[in-house]
């Protein structure tokens, strides 16, 4: 009688922890949005599987709970991790309303991590990591997170910067940024992290501005510290700058 609530990394499974791995085979049913369960389908194939459909969160984790109730040990899964931007906060919301149950959270590689890697070391100081999407944040709230941020001089990873309804959001954060970034800031963009077709790619605040993004983008962007060694975008941490 017990929810897991599970992060599967932010690719295709390729970064799915030990401990991931461990409670996903321990479980009796895996429960998630349809293209993750495809993700874990394989590796799983006798694993009972529950789906619902995008915006379907709530249904997703009422199924888990009551499921759990009914005697079984449930596994939720989600991209990245399940307690940045993931269904583990939503389980422990929707679980009041039944009786009491054992949930847990198997944490997992999140986006912020994960393109880190691919660009360099950009997040080895302080950083902040602000969603663009406006759909549960109002747009300003979002905008004064934003310049909070910049005025801080945070290294900022930006998750869903941009999508089909939101074609111009990236653009209006960068016009915001910029009124406290330098424009040659350095910054970077990876698309399909840990997916095939994985692409990273370093440019400048002000040509970010001019810059294509999908929700399968995550943007960084650097601090005044940050800059670009051997082709790749890294933060310093200030070991050499100490002058040891």
């Amino acid at each position: 009688m017990k929810v897991t609530v599970i992060g599967l990394g932010p690719g295709g499974g390729r970064d799915l922890t030990g401990r991931a791995r461990a409670a996903l085979e321990a479980c009796d049913l895996i429960v998630g949005y349809t293209a993750y369960l495809d993700l874990v389908r394989p590796d799983f194939p006798d694993k009972e599987m529950r789906s619902t459909g995008m915006r379907r969160e709530v249904d997703r984790c009422r199924a888990a709970v009551e499921a759990a109730l009914a005697g079984k040990d449930v596994a939720v899964v989600c991209s990245g991790d399940a307690g940045v931007y993931g269904m583990a906060g939503l389980v422990y919301e929707v679980a009041q309303e039944y009786d009491p149950i054992e949930i847990e959270v198997v944490p997992g590689i999140t986006a912020a991590c994960g393109g880190a890697a691919v660009l360099g070391a950009p997040l080895t100081h302080d950083f902040a990591v602000v969603s663009l999407s406006d759909l549960l944040t109002p747009w300003e709230k979002i905008e004064r997170r934003l310049t909070a941020a910049a005025q801080a001089d945070f290294v900022l990873c930006l998750y869903n910067p941009a999508s089909k309804n939101r074609p111009d959001y990236l653009r209006r954060a960068c016009d915001i940024l910029l009124r406290d970034k330098a424009p040659d800031t350095v910054c970077g963009t990876v698309r399909n992290i840990g997916r095939p077709g994985e692409e990273g790619q370093i440019l400048t605040l002000a040509r970010l501005r001019d810059t294509q993004a999908d929700m399968f983008t995550t943007v960084f962007v650097g601090s005044s510290q940050t800059k670009v060694l051997n082709g790749k975008m890294v933060t310093p941490r200030g070991y050499l700058q100490r002058g040891e």
